[in-house]
C-alpha cells in the first residue's frame, strides 16, 4: 500500500465512558453508553456514531470522486450512515445502511453511482466479507 495519510487517536477512561482524543487535537469527545447497551445515555457520543460519521463521509467523497470520473452531475447529495450494533452468537457484530438522497438524479442513475462509490470507498473495502452493507436511494 502506497500511504497516502495516516489518523490516530486514543481512547482512555475506560472505552464507551471515557473519551476519545485525536494525536492533533482536532477532536476531543466524550463517550457515554446508549440506553440500548444498558447505559446511561449520558452527553457523550459513541464507537458506533463516530464509525457512522465517519463512514458517511468517506462514502460521499468516493461518491463526489465517482461521478467527476464518470462525468455525472450528482447535485446536492447527501449520504446517511446507519451502523448498526448486534449479537452473533457470543461476538459483536455490525451492519451498515448507506442512504443517498439525490434530488436531481433518476433512482437508477443515483443507485448506479451508490455502487460505484462502494467499489471504492476505504470503508466499504475495510467492511466487505465482514460486515453486512446495504446500499438505498432515499
Amino acid at each position: 500500500m502506497n500511504i497516502l495519510y495516516t489518523a490516530q487517536a486514543t481512547s482512555t477512561g475506560g472505552g464507551r465512558n471515557g473519551s476519545v482524543t485525536s494525536t492533533d487535537e482536532r477532536l476531543t469527545l466524550a463517550l457515554s453508553v446508549p440506553k440500548g447497551l444498558g447505559g446511561d445515555d449520558g452527553p457523550g457520543t459513541n464507537p458506533e456514531q463516530l464509525f457512522a460519521a465517519g463512514y458517511a463521509a468517506c462514502f460521499a467523497g468516493a461518491l463526489g470522486l465517482v461521478a467527476r470520473t464518470q462525468k455525472k452531475n450528482p447535485g446536492a447529495f447527501t449520504i446517511d450512515a446507519k451502523v448498526t450494533l448486534g449479537k452473533e452468537g457470543e461476538a459483536f457484530a455490525l451492519a451498515v445502511t448507506l442512504g443517498g438522497h439525490f434530488p436531481d438524479l433518476p433512482e437508477e442513475e443515483a443507485q448506479k453511482l451508490l455502487e460505484a462509490a462502494h467499489a471504492i470507498c476505504p470503508y466499504s473495502v475495510a467492511t466487505r466479507g465482514n460486515v453486512a452493507v446495504t446500499l438505498e436511494v432515499v
